[in-house]
């Protein structure tokens, strides 16, 4: 059934309140395509908490692969984990804490293999990594180009630029968003169909993210994406340069994790944010994303903070 699906691709999709409804969409897709009542789909242990949301929802097992010396998913201990149980498998098309895009094309031979639905989440790097591509750099396929993605969560309202709530969400086809759809027998004027989580939906969103995006097109995401790339590389060549600090990976995107052998990362963090510097802390590494609004100054303003604060904790 899933075969048939798949077989074409008019791509259809929904804008939604965030890849948080997206995620749980493309999960609920899985399992009512299934028809199991003990569902297990596998993710990578680098994915966004919204799958556990969406699990303990739906009530699917959720098995939690482990990542490779690349912080990608490990594609041996996906399939280790597969059983008659697997409805569906998700990839990362720009993790959360690095921004790592896991290896898609290997989870689609393996989903149409054994005919598995495949989620790739791509919520921060669906509207980077087609712009890195037309820059000339190398990015690999993470979409509808390979044979086993079913559907790709997308956010206009991170990289797209547009106002927040405006999530998305792509089917491969038009069949494949439908199988999630609801019949209500009241709205435009009689029976229809609805294939969102939340009823109400913001008008604005939609109107917004359009008009965002007509209004750069390609050309201005192009040219957005060469600057955060540009800073993002500055980042990642001058960072190491600071006595205590490096950088956890070389950047997939403009996202960069910031370690250090030397000082706790928590209190890199509480010094950084004491000067005004918006960045995420995760257990081993801080998160910096280069977003549009980052111009030259600020990387070298923020470069300079970090080498006071290096001098600082190392006198502490």
């Amino acid at each position: 059934m899933l075969g048939d699906l798949l077989s074409n691709r008019d791509t259809s999709g929904h804008i939604v309140t965030g890849g948080t409804e997206a995620n749980l969409l493309a999960m609920w897709t899985a399992k009512k395509l299934s028809k199991k009542k003990n569902c297990e789909i596998i993710v990578p242990t680098s994915a966004h908490c919204s799958f556990d949301k969406a699990a303990d929802l739906l009530g699917i097992k959720l098995c939690k692969a482990r990542l490779n010396s690349r912080y990608q998913v490990d594609v041996a201990d996906v399939k280790r984990r597969l059983n008659t149980k697997t409805v569906g498998i998700v990839g990362v098309a720009g993790t959360t804490s690095l921004g790592v895009v896991d290896p898609i094309e290997e989870l689609s031979e393996l989903a149409v293999k054994n005919e598995l639905y495949l989620h790739v989440d791509a919520a921060f790097g669906g509207f980077v990594l087609p712009f890195m591509r037309e820059l000339g750099y190398k990015t690999a396929n993470f979409d509808f180009i390979l044979p086993g993605v079913c559907s790709v969560t997308v956010d206009p309202h991170k990289m797209g630029l547009a106002p927040i709530p405006a999530g998305g969400i792509l089917f491969r086809s038009e069949k494949l968003k439908r199988v999630a759809a609801w019949n209500i027998s009241y709205l435009s004027g009689g029976e229809t169909e609805q294939a969102t989580i939340v009823g109400t939906r913001s008008g604005a969103s939609v109107i917004a993210a359009w008009a965002v995006m007509k209004h750069l097109g390609r050309e201005g995401y192009v040219k957005v994406i060469k600057r955060c790339m540009r800073l993002t590389l500055k980042l990642a060549k001058e960072i190491p340069k600071i006595s205590g600090m490096s950088i956890v990976a070389e950047p997939s995107m403009n996202v960069l994790g910031l370690k250090s052998d030397r000082f706790a990362v928590n209190k890199i963090a509480r010094e950084l944010r004491r000067k005004g510097w918006a960045i995420s802390l995760f257990p081993s590494h801080i998160r910096i994303v280069v977003m549009p609004h980052v111009h030259e100054d600020h990387v070298e303003r923020f470069l300079g903070d970090l080498e006071q604060i290096s001098t600082r904790l190392r006198g502490a």
